[in-house]
């Protein structure tokens, strides 16, 4: 009887012990389950952040990418502004040049026409408007165009003349004179420049070299057409450029023998009387 006493005695002490026990297990199991949670949402609020990030990232990459394009367009539009700028600036030179050549050529009739009277000639008479027909010239490299108030018709050094020099080459005269003959089919009654030009090489191009050959040149074409070409004189008057009036670039070739050449000049005056 004692002993089951005691054993009753040690189960109700034992017992209070172990609902304690089981009360602390369900208490640690909550916490545990409350850091899990918790874990959890840390977790998913991290991998939110590493997703915004990733997307700022990659926006900011975006911007950097539309701010080097930009950039780029805005140097191209520079450089394109820079070309027209030029194109504007080189267009206004030749507009001026166009203008002195204009200014030039009256004050060359007016000394013409005052000249011829000084001398009992016959004088010239201003038309200002040449006939809407340009001369019908069919030879190669032989380029014929309006100029303002003018008509030129450029014959080519490389097929006139000798190299660097002032001489026809054998069989061209016959050339020269069957041009000057349909401009002045054209224009039977018009003054006609002869003017020499040269490109910018050093043996017949920019300085007194070349406004000496460009003169040496005209000079033979006013020859052939006066000795040659039957002319009249009182139609045609010379002038030498040298290379201060270039038709291309001389920077290359093409323009260098473009440049290099006589041109036959239909100004809108016309001789008195016919």
């Amino acid at each position: 009887m004692r002993d089951l006493a005691w054993a009753r005695w040690l189960a109700a002490l034992a017992l209070p012990v172990l609902a304690g026990c089981a009360e602390n297990s369900m208490v640690l199991k909550g916490q545990v389950d409350r850091i899990r949670q918790e874990q959890v949402a840390i977790s998913r609020q991290k991998e939110e952040l590493q997703s915004r990030a990733t997307r700022l990232d990659r926006d900011n990459q975006d911007l950097v990418n539309q701010l080097t394009q930009s950039k780029q367009q805005s140097k191209i539009l520079e450089d394109r502004l820079g070309v027209i700028r030029d194109q504007f600036s080189a267009s206004n030179a030749q507009l001026a040049r166009l203008r002195d050549d204009k200014k030039s050529s009256e004050q060359k009739v007016q000394a013409l026409s005052a000249s011829l009277q000084r001398q009992g000639g016959t004088p010239i008479t201003p038309n200002n408007s040449l006939l809407q027909t340009l001369p019908a010239i069919n030879v190669p490299d032989v380029n014929v165009r309006r100029d303002g108030d003018v008509i030129r018709i450029e014959l080519p050094a490389h097929r006139v003349f000798e190299p660097n020099g002032p001489r026809l080459l054998p069989g061209t005269s016959t050339v020269v004179l069957t041009i000057a003959g349909e401009v002045l089919r054209t224009y039977p009654n018009q003054i006609i420049g002869i003017e020499g030009h040269a490109d910018s090489d050093p043996a017949g191009g920019q300085g007194q070299a070349g406004n000496h050959l460009s003169i040496q040149r005209a000079v033979v074409v006013y020859d052939a057409l006066v000795n040659q070409g039957r002319v009249n004189p009182a139609q045609l008057f010379v002038a030498g450029h040298g290379g201060n009036h270039p038709v291309l670039s001389n920077a290359t070739p093409t323009g260098k023998k473009r440049n290099a050449r006589v041109e036959l000049v239909v100004y809108p005056e016309t001789v008195a009387g016919k």
